[in-house]
């Protein structure tokens, strides 16, 4: 399946008001049951709903505040390419952590994401 540029930005979208929400059900649907989630490239990826939504959940744990916002995005056929930023407050801490990354997705038949790759970087700062 391709994917539009309007496809595309609303899927992102929906990432980013998961992600911020922690809406672990909002976070599920967005992913196809077997998805793989690739946060670490040197890692092996987070496969399936439960290991998924289990990253999700436990970000709520220590992550507060959470704002994400797309840079630009790109669509090539059923891939979605985006550069983001992202920033949250650590729960324990207080200390407010910036990233900044780009992000893979994807996309299969049924519009939902089949494999997610993500590069990042962070800047954390101490609470003030």
């Amino acid at each position: 399946m391709t994917i539009d540029y309007a496809g595309a930005t609303d899927l992102l979208d929906r990432y980013g008001r998961a992600w911020e929400t922690f809406d672990g059900d909002a976070w599920i649907a967005l992913f196809s049951e077997h998805a793989e989630y690739h946060e670490d490239p040197f890692e092996p990826p987070l496969v399936g709903h439960n290991q998924i939504r289990a990253y999700l959940l436990e970000a709520s744990g220590t992550q507060d505040q959470v704002e994400f916002t797309i840079e630009r995005h790109w669509v090539a056929g059923s891939t979605v390419l985006a550069a983001w930023h992202a920033s949250f407050v650590r729960r324990g801490t207080r200390a407010r952590v910036r990233l900044a990354g780009f992000v893979t997705l994807e996309v299969g038949s049924d519009g939902r994401i089949e494999r997610l790759r993500e590069w990042w970087h962070r800047r954390e700062t101490d609470a003030r």
